[in-house]
């Protein structure tokens, strides 16, 4: 055979909408050749690397390092922190758009696109600090501005997308798959970031020039990583959701759907959303995967984003240290991740959840013996954050595959919204919680702080055993 099912099979006179996009927007029960998806697999890990080089770019050390050439506050830090898990919220809005659109890769366009075009008016903002029109004040609310806006946007895309290569990665390689894509993310900021530091430091122009051009380098390779979703199968969300409507409602009235073709069950194809809605809280399997995912990102935020000012601070280690720390992170994350897919496509993605969460709840616990000697410095920090890199490559990536397991195709992204929505508005209570619980606590307030994250973490797991993975 020269074609794979996609999904589920299709009833042959199932149409092929036509769209004005560089591909046909096929319905996703439509029969994809199989070297139609070969080239959209490897046009998506493309797009992957490229935006990879666009995210070190907007965000990470880089950004952090230009707000702090600008005499940034820490209430701006922490801003920088927040936002983008709060504008995880927007994804509800971002998933009811995206399913009235006839073409993810024409919405992923107007989305992405838009947001991460919108960097070039910090690139602007920065050679009109250089020529003295505005001053570093205003260039960093401009930062804070452009961040909101760019998250906000990719905030509405970002269902969108997740449903797309759902649909598209066959059930039995989405471990393997996402596995290498997201091996070659990781390949990519482990080279790139620091040629990118280096490049900063060493412009001759300055620090905020040198971010400047490479800025624009990021966002220039980000519009290509765009570029290569033009070679995607594209979708059309609006006959995935027409087709798995009629077979919910041949379902329940079984025949008579079959005899009677009024206008009247032509209708009910469609359902309200507000029906979509109800259906998403009455799916008893989601809630649960959702009690888990946001209770997990809590416990988890709670604690990870004080691990390096840990380390920076109480610890007064020097920052080439954090460095090499933070490297060797990526690096065991790099080499494992492709063994982490292959093993959650043979036993399932919820075993490895619960295991491997144990451990992962266990971690930060280890930090409280940890001090500014030797033997810590050289051996036990390099080995926690190499632990760290092999268990959150199976955390990442097995969340991401049970959670397209368990939403059902139909309004997919409805699902993916909720709950990226849900963990965001508990990720960034954590993180809050957390910074209260150092601010007022008289004495170890970090340690404090880790051993109850660990806690809230080994706590978070229990819903997951009651979690029903399908085809497992």
């Amino acid at each position: 055979m020269d074609s794979v099912q996609v999904e589920i099979t299709a009833p042959p006179t199932l149409e092929i909408s036509q769209i004005a996009s560089p591909a046909t927007a096929l319905s996703p029960t439509s029969r994809i050749p199989k070297d139609a998806i070969r080239t959209s697999l490897k046009a998506s890990t493309a797009d992957s690397v490229l935006a990879s080089v666009y995210s070190l770019g907007t965000g990470g050390i880089l950004l952090s390092n230009f707000l702090v050439e600008l005499g940034a506050s820490p209430v701006v830090f922490g801003m920088l922190c927040s936002i983008p898990m709060l504008v995880n919220l927007i994804q509800p809005l971002g998933a009811y758009l995206s399913e009235r659109s006839s073409s993810r890769f024409q919405y992923s366009l107007r989305t992405h696109g838009i947001g991460r075009l919108l960097w070039l008016v910090l690139v602007i903002g920065i050679v009109a600090v250089s020529l003295e029109v505005i001053n570093t004040h205003q260039l960093v609310i401009l930062t804070l501005l452009i961040v909101l806006f760019s998250n906000l946007l990719g905030g509405l895309g970002t269902a969108s997308w997740l449903s797309w290569v759902a649909m598209i990665v066959p059930r039995q390689l989405r471990g393997r798959y996402f596995g290498t894509r997201n091996s070659a993310a990781n390949l990519t900021n482990l080279v790139c970031v620091p040629m990118a530091g280096l490049a900063v430091s060493h412009w001759y122009g300055g620090t905020l020039q040198g971010y400047g051009v490479v800025l624009l380098i990021s966002i220039v390779l980000g519009i290509a990583g765009l570029g290569c979703q033009y070679f995607q199968v594209d979708m059309n969300p609006q006959s995935q959701n027409t087709y798995y409507g009629k077979l919910i409602q041949t379902s329940e009235i079984q025949s008579e759907v079959i005899k009677d073709e009024s206008s009247e069950v032509a209708q009910s194809i469609h359902p309200p959303q507000n029906q979509l809605a109800n259906s998403v809280w009455k799916n008893s399997n989601f809630l649960r995967f959702l009690l888990y995912f946001s209770f997990w990102n809590l416990a988890v935020n709670l604690s990870s984003p004080f691990f390096n000012l840990y380390m920076l601070d109480r610890l007064d280690l020097d920052v080439s240290y954090v460095t090499i720390y933070n490297s060797l992170q990526a690096g065991a994350t790099l080499l494992i991740l492709i063994l982490w897919g292959k093993l959650a496509d043979k036993i399932g993605n919820r075993p490895i959840l619960i295991s491997i969460g144990v451990l992962v709840a266990a971690t930060p616990l280890l930090w409280l013996g940890i001090g500014a000697n030797r033997l810590d410095i050289w051996l036990w920090l390099p080995l926690l954050h190499i632990l760290a890199g092999g268990t959150w490559a199976a955390i990442d990536l097995c969340i991401n595959n049970i959670q397209i397991a368990i939403a059902p195709t139909q309004n997919q992204s409805i699902y993916f919204a909720t709950a990226a929505a849900v963990a965001g508005a508990s990720g960034a209570l954590g993180t809050t919680i957390g910074s209260f619980i150092i601010q007022f606590a008289q004495f170890g307030g970090l340690l404090g702080l880790f051993a109850l994250s660990g806690l809230f973490r080994l706590a978070a797991i229990v819903p997951l055993v009651f979690v029903k993975e399908p085809g497992r």
